[in-house]
């Protein structure tokens, strides 16, 4: 009897804490995962599918918990990197699983909402590029909240001068991920799509395969430039051990 009282009473804490962060922010469907986490990051997952943004623009897939259990430690390793002080400071706090996420019917390893201290994350994205994206993505929230810190039009400097960006992300073709063999100041062709894309790419690789990106950028001046810029950014916010 004293076992079921606790089993109930855990179960309305959790209801009522996954009550208070929709409220917080505004999708519905979700469930507590995991909460006390050394780092501060609260785990959301997705109990049904849902969608929102404008005109319902993102939406994505209940979780299959199997699917989620397995997934779960590669995402939670790559994330507690960061620590709370950090974290708190580029304004992440809560990370939502669910699985198929599009926006504006492209599918997306991740959306990072920054006034909602918020990352979404499809755990189905492609598992080639899986631990890459995650820290892409959270480079996002790192940009949004030190803009004036990696300032865009310093880093499109970086490039050869008859080089362009596209004007938005979701309006370029420029989508590989795949990563070059001529780099050429470019990691990936995902790079070339946007500014902002390119310095998530180079994070990314800087979070994953240091030495890999390192030694390729001994014969690439602009991409070693673009390393530099990214650590000595990043050591602005924290004193960030690469």
């Amino acid at each position: 009897m004293r076992l079921l009282l606790i089993l109930l009473l855990t179960l309305q804490i959790n209801s009522l804490k996954a009550d208070e962060i929709f409220n917080l922010l505004k999708i519905p469907n979700l469930d507590v995962y995991k909460l006390n986490n050394s780092n501060g990051l609260k785990y959301l997952n997705t109990k049904k599918s849902f969608k929102i943004g404008f005109e319902n623009n993102i939406k994505c897939n209940e979780t299959n918990k199997k699917n989620l259990d397995e997934k779960f430690n590669l995402i939670s390793k790559n994330l507690s990197i960061y620590e709370k002080d950090f974290l708190n400071k580029i304004n992440l706090r809560f990370i939502v699983l669910c699985e198929k996420l599009y926006i504006s019917e492209i599918n997306t390893a991740g959306i990072p909402d920054h006034k909602k201290r918020t990352l979404i994350l499809d755990i189905n994205f492609n598992k080639k590029y899986f631990e890459r994206v995650i820290h892409h993505e959270v480079f996002h929230m790192i940009h949004n909240s030190f803009e004036n810190i990696f300032n865009e039009e310093i880093w499109s400097n970086f490039n050869d001068k008859a080089f362009e960006y596209a004007e938005c992300s979701t309006c370029s073709d420029r989508l590989g991920l795949d990563l070059y063999d001529k780099t050429n100041g470019f990691l990936t062709e995902y790079s070339k799509s946007i500014a902002s894309e390119d310095m998530a790419e180079v994070f990314s690789f800087i979070m994953t395969d240091k030495l890999k990106i390192i030694n390729i950028a001994k014969k690439d001046t602009i991409l070693s430039n673009k390393i530099e810029f990214i650590k000595n950014g990043i050591k602005k916010i924290e004193n960030f051990k690469f």
